[in-house]
C-alpha cells in the first residue's frame, strides 16, 4: 500500500508535472515574476469559474480577509461577528484593524456559524457577518444574508476552505460559495482544493466600487506609479503561484469530486457505528467539497483513537483543539462559557482523517478499519 499522507501533494503534482513544470518555466523566461499575464490571466479564468466580475489575487487568504474588510472602511470599535470554531485568521484580521470581534456559536451538523447566535449577537455597533464555509461545507447563506439586510451589515465570506463548492439557495438557485456576500476571501496555501505551491490568496466581490478600492490597497494604495490615493499592503501573488494555479483550476471540479468520493466511501465504512457521527451531505450535490473529513467521537477516547491511528502510520488531525474564545490572544470578559456550548462539545470529539484528490479504496479501508478496530 502506498504510504498514506494526510495531503497527497506528490501524487497530484506528478499527474499535472509537465504543464506545471512549462508553466513555471514560461515565468522564469520571460522574467515577469510580479503581476506579470499569468496573474492577469488566472484572475479572469477565476472570475469566469466562479460567475464573479471581480478577482484580486493577493499574497495569502490571511491578507485577503484583512484587505477585504479595509475595503469596507470599517471603523475602530466596530463589531464584527464570527464563528468562535474556525482558525485564528478569521479573528486575527478583526483584531489587527483595531475593529471589536465578537465570537459566536456554532451548529452541531454543519459546524458553521450559527443563525441564532448571529441573531443574539447583533447590536448597534454591528457592522459585518462574517461567515466561514467550514471544512468545505456551504454556511446557511439564504438566512445570513437576510439578517444583513435586515440591519445594514456587510457579509465578508471566508472561503478559505470552500472553493468550488455550490450553494443552492431556498428558491433552487445554484451558484458557488464566495459570490454571495459583499465580498469574500480565500486562500490557495498548497493543502487547499486549489492550492499554489506556495503562499497565494485573493478576494472575490461583484461591487465595481469595491474591487476599485481593494485594487489600489493590495498595491500599497497606489492606482498610478508612487500617486497613494488610499492607505495600502503590500500583497500580490507571484506570477509562478499563478501559473501554477491557471493549470490547476480547469481541474478543481475534478478534484473536489474526487474529495466526495472518499468521503462517501469513508461514510459507507464507518455507518452505524455507536461512537462516529459522519458528516452528512448529499453525494449528488456539490455543497461539500471536503477540505477536511472530519468526524464526531462520542462516547469514546477521541485523544486514543488519535494516537492509535498515528501509531499506524496514519495521519490524522483535530481541527480544531481549543475554541477561539478561550485562546489567549482572544480571552473576553464579554465571553461566557454557556454562550458556546457546540464549540466545547466539538473541541473534544472532532477528528480530521486523510482527505485529499488521491486518496485510493485500499487506503481507506485501511484507515477506517484501523479506526473501527480501536473503538470496537
Amino acid at each position: 500500500m502506498k504510504k498514506i499522507q494526510m495531503v497527497d501533494l506528490k501524487s497530484q503534482y506528478d499527474k499535472i508535472k509537465v504543464a506545471v513544470n512549462a508553466s513555471i518555466q514560461d515565468v522564469l523566461d520571460t522574467n515577469t515574476y510580479i503581476n506579470g499575464p499569468l496573474v492577469h490571466q488566472f484572475q479572469k479564468n477565476l472570475e469566469t469559474y466562479l460567475g464573479v466580475k471581480h478577482v484580486i489575487p493577493c499574497a495569502n487568504g490571511t491578507d485577503a480577509l484583512q484587505i477585504a474588510m479595509m475595503g469596507l472602511d470599517l471603523k475602530p470599535g466596530d463589531e464584527v461577528i464570527t464563528a468562535d470554531f474556525t482558525f485564528a485568521a478569521t479573528v486575527e484580521v478583526i483584531a489587527l484593524l483595531q475593529l471589536t470581534p465578537v465570537l459566536v456559536d456554532v451548529e452541531m451538523d454543519s459546524m458553521n456559524i450559527s443563525i441564532d447566535a448571529i441573531k443574539k449577537a447583533i447590536t448597534p455597533k454591528t457592522k459585518a457577518i462574517v461567515p466561514v464555509h467550514l471544512f468545505g461545507r456551504a454556511a446557511n447563506m439564504d438566512a445570513i444574508m437576510e439578517l444583513a439586510a435586515a440591519h445594514n451589515l456587510y457579509v465578508i465570506e471566508d472561503n478559505a476552505q470552500a472553493i468550488g463548492a455550490d450553494y443552492i439557495s431556498k428558491s433552487g438557485a445554484k451558484t458557488k460559495v464566495g459570490v454571495m456576500g459583499h465580498v469574500a476571501a480565500t486562500s490557495f496555501f498548497p493543502s487547499k482544493n486549489l492550492g499554489c505551491y506556495g503562499d497565494g490568496g485573493a478576494i472575490f466581490t461583484n461591487d465595481d466600487a469595491l474591487a476599485h478600492t481593494i485594487r489600489g490597497i493590495v498595491n500599497h494604495g497606489m492606482y498610478e506609479r508612487y500617486h497613494h490615493d488610499v492607505v495600502g499592503v503590500n500583497s500580490r501573488l507571484d506570477s509562478i503561484q499563478a501559473g501554477v494555479l491557471n493549470v490547476k483550476l480547469p481541474l478543481l471540479n475534478e478534484y473536489n469530486k474526487a474529495r466526495r468520493e472518499a468521503a462517501a466511501k469513508y461514510n459507507v465504512a464507518l455507518a452505524g457505528h455507536a461512537n462516529i457521527i459522519t458528516p452528512s451531505f448529499n453525494p449528488d450535490e456539490n455543497d461539500h467539497v471536503f477540505h477536511q473529513y472530519t468526524l464526531r467521537i462520542i462516547n469514546a477516547d477521541r485523544n486514543g483513537l488519535l494516537q492509535h491511528l498515528q501509531d499506524k502510520g496514519i495521519p490524522c488531525a483535530i481541527y480544531y483543539p481549543i475554541p477561539l474564545h478561550s485562546q489567549k490572544a482572544y480571552v473576553d470578559v464579554r465571553y461566557k462559557e454557556e454562550y458556546f456550548p457546540v464549540t466545547n462539545q466539538l473541541v473534544q470529539e472532532v477528528l480530521s482523517l486523510p482527505m485529499h484528490t488521491e486518496l485510493d479504496d485500499e487506503q481507506i479501508k485501511f484507515i477506517t478499519d484501523s479506526v473501527i478496530e480501536f473503538l470496537k
